[in-house]
């Protein structure tokens, strides 16, 4: 199989960090989905990254769809729980982790439009968007070693993968001071060989 995305796309990242788990093999091929003449539209119809390739030519898109379709495919290293109130959990911290990617990603876009067109009140719109998560998030690790339960999971992957983002993108921000259980949890992540190797560029 093979990835089709960008090294900049936090939703790629995501996956890539997924596979690298999981211990799968795959072909990364990279793409801007913003050139015109991109062929991800192939792929997905919705132009976007990432875009999980199978051998047969069929695609399976959506960062979400595509690390679940990887947890059932290996048994190495499970990241999602079968079923269960555990199971809803991960997958909330995954959503808040990516509603932190997203209002990231509008935040930045907005900011690159040319100056007249900009609205400062959309992009602090959203960058207080990503307060209030990271507040949600803070709360919700306490002072746990991991974000769901006792284990590493699809949880700790996204939520790495959104501050990393940040870190990326919006270093201002400066999120570490005001969470520093964030910062515990992103130190310990940031190491792990799934994270180094995909560390954006």
């Amino acid at each position: 199989m093979k990835l089709i995305g960008s090294n900049s796309s936090p939703f790629v990242r995501k996956v890539r960090v997924v596979l690298a788990e999981k211990r799968v093999d795959y072909d990364y091929v990279l793409a801007n989905p913003w050139d015109a003449a991109s062929n991800v539209p192939e792929y997905n119809p919705l132009g976007k990254v990432p875009c999980l390739v199978m051998d047969d030519g069929g695609a399976v898109f959506d960062s979400r769809v595509i690390v679940e379709y990887l947890d059932t495919i290996n048994p190495v290293n499970k990241l999602i729980p079968a079923s269960g109130r555990t199971r809803v959990e991960v997958r909330c911290w995954e959503a808040l982790a990516d509603g932190i990617c997203d209002a990231a990603i509008i935040a930045r876009l907005e900011s690159m439009r040319p100056d007249n067109l900009q609205s400062a009140d959309w992009i602090a719109r959203h960058l207080a968007k990503v307060r209030l998560a990271l507040g949600a998030a803070s709360r919700g690790l306490a002072e746990k070693a991991w974000c769901c339960g006792t284990a590493f999971s699809l949880a700790d992957v996204a939520t790495g993968v959104a501050l990393g983002y940040l870190d990326f993108r919006f270093a201002e921000i400066g999120w570490r001071d005001d969470y520093p259980n964030l910062a515990r949890l992103n130190e310990k992540l940031q190491k792990r060989a799934s994270f180094v190797d995909t560390l954006p560029a």
